[in-house]
């Protein structure tokens, strides 16, 4: 499909991250973009403010007179979308060219110079640094990000369109839509086993995806993942590795041994290993593709990070409160590492909030080892997006499980409360559902104490 022929886009899902992201590169391209979601957010105002038609009320009559035509209208939709939803029936119904967002990814890709980020943690962090390198080194590209990148304030960096970055999604398997010249796997820890039963078919997946990459491409690995490529590590005898680690004002300082040479002394302003994992892989990739390395220096200290990944809401001497999306024990783990290496002496209350019933159950156990490492935990009910409650599967069960004398099970409601009774002087919300509409309210109330 020629999506230069396209005239107009209409979004089924429009709100969601990549979805948005999607829309915002029709719009930079000139087409004509309007869409549907179930609620109005941060999001979608930005889209309205770009001009874009956007409704809440899924209704035929809503879909605006142009995105009728049938001949000229693309549609694109999230797997998110429910069952019976009445526009995206219509469109079935009256045969318009209908196609998944990773499929579009797919179109964009098989065009472009295309740099994918696959794993199953630190997607959104390593492909947003890389298209801040990229950009910064005056690449011609557009990166499609699955968060809200610091430095633009968008979930899209567009410099030109010969170059293209983009997260390999493995949820429902989309990633393997994507053609790569360079792609990385950042980790493959079992997960989505709603999607693939159990953890051995994830893996596959993995080995699907890396027979992707077009030819002459290469792939990059985390060292130590059961598939062969170039490999990358912190402090081993990867082919990229960070050597000489150290923190100087909250910051680390570090060199890279690259396979033909070190740079010395880079800067890198996010907390914790696995974010300088992520920094590592982005800085590779780059170099790989041709990026010079004093530029590349510049641009990664200057990364201020994404929105809701180990993001500073208050930071004063008396008082920290980080907002995090880690919905998965290991992601939990490593905001817990970062944490405590940060501030070693310091009290920490953990507000946990479980997104998918399916997620909690099968990872009861790793949840609650990863949670008992917090000073004090308050957990919220489980978000269930997609799902509906599964008996049995309640945050009172992964409670009963954390060992931890400092527990309680919470509503939302009482948060602000339950945080002025407590001790604790670092605070983190971590989860991947709704919580992150309590942080403007618990930052307002403490930043006012403080």
């Amino acid at each position: 499909m020629n999506l230069n022929k396209v005239h107009n886009v209409y979004f089924v899902g429009i709100g969601g991250i990549g979805m948005s992201a999607l829309a915002r590169y029709f719009v930079a391209n000139g087409k004509l973009v309007a869409g549907y979601d179930k609620t109005p957010s941060e999001i979608t105002d930005s889209l309205v403010a770009l001009g874009v038609g956007v409704h809440f009320e899924d209704a035929v009559k809503n879909i605006p007179l142009p995105f009728l035509d049938a001949e000229n209208t693309l549609v694109v939709y999230t797997p998110a979308i429910p069952q019976g939803h009445l526009e995206f029936e219509y469109f079935k119904a009256n045969h318009f060219k209908i196609l998944k967002r990773s499929q579009i990814l797919g179109l964009i890709t098989e065009n472009t110079f295309c740099l994918a980020v696959a794993g199953t943690h630190g997607k959104t962090t390593t492909s947003s640094i890389l298209g801040h390198l990229l950009n910064e080194c005056d690449v011609p590209m557009t990166a499609f990000l699955g968060g809200i990148c610091e430095n633009y304030n968008s979930n899209l960096i567009i410099n030109g369109t010969e170059v293209s970055v983009v997260e390999a999604d493995e949820f429902d398997r989309s990633f393997l839509t994507l053609s790569p010249n360079l792609a990385c796997i950042t980790s493959m820890d079992a997960d989505h086993l709603d999607v693939y039963g159990d953890a051995s078919e994830l893996i596959k997946s993995f080995e699907d995806f890396s027979k992707k990459i077009k030819p002459n491409g290469k792939l990059f690995v985390r060292n130590g993942l059961p598939i062969q490529g170039i490999t990358y590590g912190i402090e081993d005898d990867s082919d990229y590795s960070v050597q000489n680690i150290k923190i100087e004002n909250g910051a680390y300082v570090f060199d890279v041994k690259t396979p033909k040479t070190v740079l010395e002394n880079l800067q890198f302003n996010l907390p914790g290993r696995h974010n300088l994992s992520n920094a590592l892989i982005a800085l590779a990739m780059a170099v790989e593709y041709g990026c010079p390395h004093l530029q590349l220096a510049k641009a990664l200290a200057s990364f201020k990070g994404v929105k809701r990944r180990f993001s500073y809401q208050i930071k004063t001497d008396d008082f920290v409160f980080i907002d995090d999306y880690a919905h998965h024990p290991e992601e939990i783990n490593a905001v817990h590492q970062a944490v405590r290496e940060m501030y070693p002496n310091k009290k920490v209350m953990a507000i946990f909030q479980p997104h998918l019933f399916s997620r909690t159950r099968d990872f009861i156990d790793d949840f609650a080892k990863s949670l008992s490492k917090f000073d004090e935990v308050l957990l919220l009910d489980i978000y269930p997006a997609r799902e509906l409650p599964m008996e049995g599967v309640t945050s009172s069960w992964l409670l009963s499980k954390i060992e931890n004398e400092n527990k309680q099970l919470v509503n939302k409601t009482e948060l602000l409360k339950k945080i002025h009774e407590s001790s604790a002087t670092v605070v983190l919300t971590i989860g991947a559902g709704d919580i992150g509409e309590e942080v403007k309210d618990i930052k307002k109330e403490f930043t006012r104490e403080n």
